[in-house]
């Protein structure tokens, strides 16, 4: 069984938090205005990581349910190898509540992706490391759920049960970013940066079966024109389609967005779009997400215009699909821009972070409106690194009043990275 933990070092090269725990023929260009940050906004720490039982560096989005934030800690916990956390409003305040502390073993270690409810209203996640197989483990796919009784304390901690844990062989090995997807029929989909047949990832669906899960490979990447090392979730649509990126392969190296369409008892693999890296951008760590008429948008970690990242739209047209860059961020290889997946409000506009750019050097937060054709960029805020945290790789909440969170890997009281909110 290989994970090739040695190339573990591709992706870690742009994540300095990761590294210091676990020591990770454009068709249309669309108009893009760049704005100063909006004054309006209100930028607020609503939580400090003290690299305790309640976790370390939080790279991933925030999950929300009946007004209740839920996320992971990639480090950090009573085990030091990650949290799964809750962090619910009291009056003016906040209570932050650890769910539970992963030990490393069995039961996985370092939850990089955000944490997602099932049709049962309960957590599903995964871990990037961790399980019995594949030396430091090839990661898990886990459950949580409450007890079984109401919770008098603020410590109160969920039950744990892993639904797979990946052997790095066919199945694969290591999950990213992505968080997991549900279909209608209650089965899982997500990816996998390593393992498969090719070593270089695969998109895996997970089926209960006889009160467990059956889990297999529906796509194993093989490194050339259907790309390599998928890092983020897969999206579908209506149809029962799958969408996704690949950080690199591709026709030119630099990634691809590719569709997953059912066939029979298999999956047919097309690829969408191919990156060049220098025009449209390259290495996309995010995955894509829908529009209300079917267009696709996603964010590239490097290269475009300004050598920064990326926001593109990929249009269905006759069949086919027509790229645009919507979005170019001026920055360098050492100081890439989105990792995550964007987020898009009921209006149409879009939401997200970069990691080491903006006016400090440690990431930003911004938004990009449909505008006369076009798009304009507000950058929201810029982090400092300082007490206000920074380098923040995971997506952006939008609640339906407009206020935005996330978190930041970094910074903070305790520099341990910290959760935010800014209100409009």
């Amino acid at each position: 069984m290989n994970c090739k933990r040695q190339s573990q070092s591709l992706i870690r090269e742009y994540s300095p938090a990761a590294t210091a725990v676990l020591a990770m023929a454009i068709i249309l260009v669309l108009t893009f205005i760049s704005v100063p940050p909006a004054q309006a906004q209100t930028y607020q720490v609503i939580y400090n990581f003290t690299g305790g039982p309640d976790g370390a560096y939080p790279e991933a989005g925030l999950a929300a349910r009946g007004g209740v934030f839920y996320g992971t800690a990639y480090q950090g916990g009573s085990f030091n190898r990650g949290t799964v956390f809750k962090l619910a409003r009291n009056g003016s305040g906040w209570i932050f509540s650890p769910l539970y502390s992963f030990t490393g073993r069995a039961d996985g270690s370092a939850p990089i992706a955000a944490v997602v409810f099932g049709h049962d209203g309960t957590i599903y996640g995964t871990t990037e490391f961790g399980g019995h197989n594949c030396g430091v483990g090839c990661g898990t796919v886990f459950h949580l759920r409450p007890p079984a009784t109401i919770c008098k304390s603020i410590l109160c901690f969920w039950t744990e049960t892993v639904l797979y844990q990946f052997s790095g062989s066919s199945d694969g090995a290591n999950p990213g970013y992505g968080q997991l997807t549900f279909d209608q029929a209650g089965n899982v989909y997500g990816t996998t940066f390593f393992g498969g047949v090719n070593a270089q990832g695969v998109v895996y669906e997970l089926t209960p079966s006889g009160g467990g899960w059956t889990e297999r490979a529906i796509h194993t990447f093989s490194g050339s024109s259907d790309g390599e090392n998928p890092y983020s979730s897969v999206v579908l649509d209506a149809a029962g389609n799958l969408y996704g990126t690949t950080y690199a392969g591709g026709a030119h190296g630099y990634g691809a967005v590719f569709q997953l369409t059912p066939s029979g008892s298999g999956w047919i693999e097309n690829t969408l779009y191919s990156l060049q890296s220098s025009t449209d951008g390259g290495n996309p760590f995010g995955g894509v997400v829908f529009d209300s008429a079917g267009n696709l948008f996603g964010a590239t970690s490097g290269g475009g215009p300004g050598s920064g990242g990326t926001v593109y739209q990929l249009m269905p047209s006759g069949g086919s699909w027509t790229f645009g860059v919507v979005y170019g961020f001026t920055g360098s290889a050492h100081l890439p821009g989105p990792y995550d997946s964007l987020t898009m409000d009921a209006a149409g506009n879009l939401y997200g972070t970069t990691t080491q750019d903006g006016a400090h050097g440690a990431g930003s937060v911004f938004k990009l409106t449909p505008s006369g054709g076009g798009w304009t960029e507000t950058d929201l805020y810029d982090f400092t690194g300082g007490s206000d945290g920074g380098v923040p790789y995971g997506s952006v909440f939008v609640d339906t009043s407009g206020n935005l969170y996330g978190t930041a890997s970094q910074g903070g009281t305790h520099g341990y990275g910290v959760i935010w909110e800014i209100t409009p």
